[in-house]
C-alpha cells in the first residue's frame, strides 16, 4: 500500500512538472476582437505597425520563389556572392545533397573571410551528421544550436525556433516555408518533392529580417551583432510595403495570433489560407466562421493524403464541421505534401513565413512572417493560389459527415493534445 501510494504520488508530480513546463508561458488571447475597420481602411495599416512592433516600411523589392527548383539556386546564388556577413537561421538542416551543398558554400565564405552565423534549432537539425557541422566549424562558420535540451529547463526543449531567414550583407533577405533537406528540391512533380514558397526581399524591411535573426542569436550567444556590415544603409529598392515581425514565448508569443486575427476580422471580401499544419483555437475558429458569414469568401487549402504528420492531420479535422457548414471552403492537396503557409486577404495583405496556422506556432514556437500591402503582389499570390487549387480536392460537408468511424475516433484522440501541435 505504502509503496503504492508512493508511486503515484512520484508519477503525479512528474505530470504535474512536464505539464507546467510545456504549457505556454504567456496569456493567451480569449476574446474576439471587434471588427472596427476593413483591410483597405488607413488604420488597418497603422494598427499592424503598432500592435506588431515594427512599423510598415516603404520601398521593397520582394519576389515570391516558388519550388526548390527556384528556391535554392537563389539562396546559394546569395551566400555565394556575400562580402562580409551572412546570418541563417532555420528549423530543418539534414545532412543530405542539398544540406552538403549549402554547407559547403557557407564554409567557403567563412575562409574567404566573411563572418558566417549559422542558427540552428537542436530538434530540427538533430538528423544532421556531427562531421558536417564540424567541417563548418573548422572553416570558420560560427555555428550554434538552438535550445539544446536539458533536464533542468525541459520548456526549452519545447520552445524551437522554426524561423526561416537568411541575410547576405544587411542586403539582400530571405524568409518562408523551406527547410534545408531534399525533400523542398524539385517543382513539387511528385510525392518526393514538396510544394512551398519562399522569398527574396530587398530594400528597408531586410533590417527587420536582420533584426529578427539577431534577437535569437542574442538569447543563444549573450552577443549583439551590430555595425554597418549587419545594418548597413538601405535605399528603397521597389515599391512594396512591408513588415517582418516576429513572435516567441520569451515575449510576444501572441503577436502571430493577433495578426493573423486582425486579418481575418478585418476582411472584406475574400480569405485565401494556404496552412501546411491547420490547427486552429476556438477563438481563431470563431472569427473565421464570422467572417463566412458575413459574406466573406473564405477558401483553405490543406494537405491530403500524403502529410508528414498524421498526429496533425487528425486534430486538424475536429473543426471542420463548423467551418463547412459556416459556408468555409477547404480542399485538400493532392499531388504531394503541401508545405505552403500563407494568407491573403482582400487582393491586398499578403502574410507569408514560417507560422503554421495552430497553437505551436501561436504560443509555443519561435517563428517569423513578413506582411506585404501590395496589390500587385498579392494577385501574384492569387494565381499561385488558384494553381494550387485546381490540383486540390474539395471536401463536402455530405462526404466528410460520412467520413469511417475510426478517422472520428482519431481526430477526438488527437485533439486533447491539440494545443502541442
Amino acid at each position: 500500500m505504502f509503496w503504492t501510494a508512493l508511486i503515484t504520488c512520484v508519477v503525479t508530480l512528474i505530470v504535474g512538472f512536464l505539464a507546467l513546463n510545456f504549457m505556454p508561458s504567456e496569456k493567451q488571447i480569449e476574446r474576439q476582437l471587434t471588427r472596427q475597420y476593413d483591410t483597405h481602411d488607413p488604420q488597418f495599416r497603422r494598427s499592424l505597425g503598432v500592435l506588431l512592433g515594427p512599423p510598415i516600411l516603404e520601398g521593397n523589392k520582394i519576389e515570391v520563389l516558388v519550388n526548390g527548383d527556384q528556391i535554392f539556386p537563389a539562396m546559394l546564388e546569395a551566400i555565394r556572392s556575400a562580402k562580409e556577413t551572412i546570418t541563417f537561421e532555420t528549423y530543418i538542416y539534414w545532412s543530405e545533397e542539398i544540406g552538403r551543398e549549402f554547407s559547403e558554400a557557407l564554409a567557403e565564405r567563412a575562409r574567404a573571410g566573411v563572418k558566417v552565423h549559422l542558427m540552428l534549432d537542436f530538434m530540427g537539425s538533430i538528423k544532421m551528421e556531427d562531421s558536417l557541422l564540424q567541417e563548418m566549424k573548422d572553416a570558420g562558420v560560427n555555428v550554434q544550436r538552438y535550445h539544446k535540451p536539458v533536464w533542468w529547463k525541459l520548456a526549452r526543449m519545447n520552445n524551437r525556433t522554426h524561423r526561416k531567414l537568411l541575410v547576405i550583407d544587411g542586403k539582400i533577405g530571405f524568409t518562408g516555408g523551406v527547410g534545408i533537406a531534399d525533400q523542398w528540391r524539385g517543382n513539387a512533380e511528385d510525392k518526393e518533392h514538396w510544394r512551398d514558397n519562399h522569398y527574396r526581399v530587398e530594400g528597408p524591411a531586410v533590417g527587420q529580417i536582420q533584426a529578427v535573426f539577431i534577437d535569437n542569436w542574442v538569447k543563444a550567444t549573450g552577443m549583439v551583432l551590430d555595425g554597418p556590415e549587419y545594418f548597413p544603409a538601405l535605399e528603397p529598392k521597389g515599391t512594396m510595403p512591408a513588415q517582418m515581425f516576429s513572435s516567441s514565448p520569451t515575449g510576444g508569443s501572441e503577436s502571430m495570433h493577433l495578426m493573423y486575427l486582425m486579418a481575418i476580422t478585418a476582411a472584406r471580401k475574400t480569405i485565401d489560407l494556404s496552412a501546411a499544419y491547420f490547427v486552429p483555437d476556438d477563438l481563431t475558429i470563431r472569427t473565421l466562421i464570422a467572417a463566412a458569414k458575413r459574406g466573406v469568401r473564405v477558401r483553405l487549402i490543406t494537405p491530403g493524403k500524403i502529410i508528414d504528420s498524421d498526429l496533425v492531420k487528425a486534430a486538424s479535422r475536429e473543426r471542420w464541421p463548423e467551418l463547412l457548414a459556416a459556408g468555409v471552403q477547404i480542399s485538400e492537396y493532392d499531388p504531394t505534401m503541401f508545405h505552403v503557409k500563407s494568407l491573403v486577404v482582400d487582393a491586398l495583405l499578403v502574410s507569408v513565413g514560417s507560422t503554421n496556422f495552430d497553437n505551436r506556432s501561436f504560443s509555443i514556437n519561435d517563428e517569423a512572417n513578413l506582411n506585404v500591402m501590395d496589390e500587385e503582389f498579392a494577385r501574384r499570390h492569387i494565381e499561385i493560389f488558384e494553381a494550387d487549387w485546381v490540383r486540390a480536392t474539395p471536401v463536402s460537408q455530405q462526404k466528410f459527415a460520412k467520413r469511417p468511424w475510426y478517422q472520428r475516433l482519431a481526430t477526438w484522440a488527437v485533439s486533447l493534445i491539440g494545443k502541442q501541435l
